[in-house]
């Protein structure tokens, strides 16, 4: 229309809601609003908790290129852990709104699917402007040396001039909203200020949801888009958990931690015990607090402990400002960790810096032929962002990165995404690096993989990194069981992956079969030297045996396999059949992302994926527990190995010197006590901790495991020097 200046803004404060329809068990509902343009979310509101008639307040600046595309309203109830429930939709037709007056709208929400009943309304104020031209071109014109749109000048025409300027100076304006968004976004996902303590103790009187009159519970907590799961303990109303796991905390003023009880049915969805709320504003900090949480919209009650204490451990800076190169500052972090320190803070293992200085080829994601590269840095649950640098298949980022490390067996994770305005980043590649492989002060270029670890993509990445840790605190923590991260990806069924635990179980079983097999071939004396030899031996060791001897055969098989590797005899085979099934099981996923809208059939069978996946789990750690004890004495992991010969050695002392009654009686005497003396104690296994730090055959595939005990260094006087590693 004549006067139409190409752009519009559209300023919208959601008011409330009335009569909303009640979604949730107890009659209520936990609504909240989003609006979309053009089939893309262009605002969400907060949720507003067990209300029907929410009160939100909020606005909304919304940018409008065509007045003909309705604002739909779409209004939903929040459920943790569930697919939200769709309350109703509504749209605005901008055509009937007048320009620069407000006006309040009342709109009805209705359900497609029902169209009779009554949902509910929803009250907004809106205004309606033309875009302001000059703004726009100035703001054109301060961003034209990151636009595309030079060909404007070739526009003889006036009117086309300004037609173009409009077009460009909506983009821009769009783009410098989206890139605030995300840059917002990557803030709130780099920097926490504080560390939230959970211990999750134990469940009162929990409802029944079981036809025995019982329940097998479990819980989950989430703050924000952290989120953990506890284990599930079966049949019993009052289930102990005695589980410990951390949160970071973003804002200044708290937040609130929703936790949800669930009861566990195998074949059809979990029953709903109960919910309740720890608004974490309300606790002092550097304190514990014992809670007892009663459960809404159930029975009983949780009995929680929760610690907020805050937090350096993790920094970002640019490298010109380096910690370890400031002479007074590296003495400090050394003294942090020298010996003598070694029972200050056991928590504290130790000190990495990552400098991420830049990456080279990396793959183009746009149509464009380039990308818009950041990085990813994660340790445990630890995340740290780059900036993104435009429209360069080479960026340079030179950032320093510092973490606080709690458990030396961790592995860092580098991941390089193309931030995408619209949707979420694309993959780009990834690098995972075991922190005891890392060889201080070396910067090197790691070749990026794919996100299964199994091959390479394009590009590499130039770190160095350094770490620094107390080898008495780190082997403490090894005995302490490890941090879970609290951001999983659920289990799914994959066939693939189904074969590839089953040939791996089946591996270890005829490893133990070829074992026993052997032994019988003594007793048969196929071969009568070895026979003879094997029957003198069980003559003398049974006829000499002591306890002590247990240790001391692991210890010489140890030195055995040490002996071996040092004289390069190394009897360590790297398995290809492993490799080849990750490499199979990415090609599936692959094929899954395809047909990720056809999974009707697998939602009817959700029973037994749920058994399969349950099989396909067990399968896999009954693999990884026979390959993590292979690898311990493989020393795929030196600094396990010798953790366990040391272990090993003093269990050989004190086998040789104290009688076993002695040790028993010790044994038992802590068992029985440990709960009088730490009411809250969390029960733990310190061999099967010690194991789940040595990796498996398929991890020791998946991260770039160097051998730095083994490898000969070649020292060139290099700008940089490009890593040379083995997979083990």
């Amino acid at each position: 229309p004549p006067g139409d200046p190409g752009m519009y803004q559209l300023d919208v404060t959601l008011r409330r809601g009335q009569n909303l329809a009640a979604r949730d068990r107890g009659g209520t509902s936990d609504p909240y609003v989003k609006f979309k343009l053009g089939g893309k979310e262009v605002f969400r509101s907060k949720t507003v908790y067990k209300n029907l008639n929410p009160v939100w307040e909020e606005k909304a600046c919304i940018l409008i290129e065509n007045l003909r595309e309705p604002l739909y309203i779409k209004v939903f109830d929040y459920d943790f852990g569930l697919q939200d429930d769709f309350i109703g939709s509504a749209f605005l037709d901008l055509t009937s709104l007048e320009l620069n007056r407000q006006t309040d709208v009342t709109l009805s929400l209705k359900d497609p699917h029902y169209p009779d009943h009554d949902l509910g309304s929803i009250f907004l104020s809106v205004v309606l402007a033309p875009g302001d031209q000059r703004e726009a071109t100035m703001l054109m014109r301060k961003s034209w040396k990151r636009s595309t749109f030079g060909i404007v000048f070739s526009l003889k025409s006036r009117g086309k001039f300004w037609n173009c300027v409009n077009f460009c100076a909506f983009v821009s304006l769009k783009f410098q909203t989206q890139s605030l968004r995300l840059s917002d976004l990557h803030r709130k996902s780099q920097l926490w200020r504080g560390i939230v303590s959970v211990t999750l103790i134990e469940g009162c009187e929990l409802k029944a949801m079981d036809a025995n009159g019982l329940s097998d519970p479990y819980v989950k907590f989430r703050l924000g888009h952290q989120k953990y799961k506890s284990k599930i303990v079966p049949k019993t109303l009052n289930p102990q958990w005695r589980e410990q796991f951390d949160f970071h905390l973003y804002e200044e003023r708290g937040g609130i931690i929703d936790i949800t009880v669930w009861d566990k049915d195998i074949g059809k969805r979990d029953d709903f015990i109960g919910r309740c709320q720890i608004d974490l504003s309300t606790l002092s900090k550097e304190q514990t607090h014992k809670l007892e949480m009663p459960l809404e919209e159930g029975e009983g009650y949780l009995v929680l402990l929760v610690t907020l204490t805050a937090s350096a451990a993790v920094t970002i800076s640019d490298l010109s400002i380096n910690s370890l190169e400031d002479q007074k500052e590296r003495e400090e972090i050394l003294k942090r960790y020298s010996p003598m320190m070694m029972f200050h803070n056991i928590s504290d293992v130790g000190f990495l810096q990552v400098k991420v200085i830049r990456a080279e080829a990396l793959m183009a994601a746009d149509v464009t032929g380039k990308s818009d590269p950041f990085c990813v840095v994660e340790l445990n649950n630890d995340r740290l962002l780059t900036h993104t640098v435009y429209r360069n298949l080479n960026p340079e980022w030179n950032k320093i990165f510092t973490f606080n490390i709690k458990d030396i067996h961790s592995v860092l994770e580098v991941t390089v995404y193309d931030e995408d305005r619209d949707r979420s980043a694309d993959f780009l590649g990834k690098v995972a690096i075991p922190l005891l492989s890392i060889q201080n002060g070396e910067q090197k270029a790691y070749v990026l993989k794919n996100k299964q670890l199994t091959g390479p993509t394009k590009g590499v990445i130039y770190l160095e990194i350094d770490v620094i840790f107390n080898a008495v605190k780190a082997s403490i923590r090894t005995l302490m069981p490890k941090e879970q991260k609290y951001i999983e990806e659920e289990d799914r069924l994959s066939k693939q992956l189904l074969l590839r635990n089953f040939i791996r179980m089946k591996h270890c079983i005829m490893a133990l079969v070829t074992a026993v097999c052997y032994v019988s071939s003594c007793f048969d004396w196929d071969s009568p030297p070895r026979s003879l030899a094997a029957f003198l031996l069980f003559l003398f060791v049974v006829w000499n045996f002591e306890l002590y001897m247990i240790p001391l055969a692991l210890l010489l098989l140890l030195a055995w396999n040490y002996f071996l590797i040092i004289s390069g005899k190394d009897n360590r085979q790297h398995d290809t059949v492993v490799e080849d099934m990750l490499e199979d099981e990415e090609e599936e996923d692959d094929r899954d992302d395809k047909d990720g809208e056809k999974k009707g059939f697998m939602n009817r069978l959700y029973a037994i994926q749920e058994v399969c996946v349950t099989v396909q789990n067990i399968l896999d750690e009954i693999a990884s527990f026979g390959e993590r004890i292979k690898n311990t004495f493989n020393w795929t992991v030196p600094f396990l190995s010798w953790l366990a010969i040391v272990a090993l050695s003093v269990f050989t002392i004190i086998l040789y010197f104290i009688p076993l009654r002695y040790i028993v009686l010790v044994w038992g005497i802590n068992k029985f006590t440990k709960k009088i003396r730490n009411p809250y104690a969390i029960d733990n296994n310190e061999l099967l901790d010690f194991l789940s730090r040595v990796p498996s055959d398929v991890q020791v595939v998946s991260t770039v495991l160097i051998n730095w005990f083994f490898l000969k260094k070649k020292k060139e006087n290099t700008g940089h020097v490009v890593v040379n590693y083995k997979l083990l």
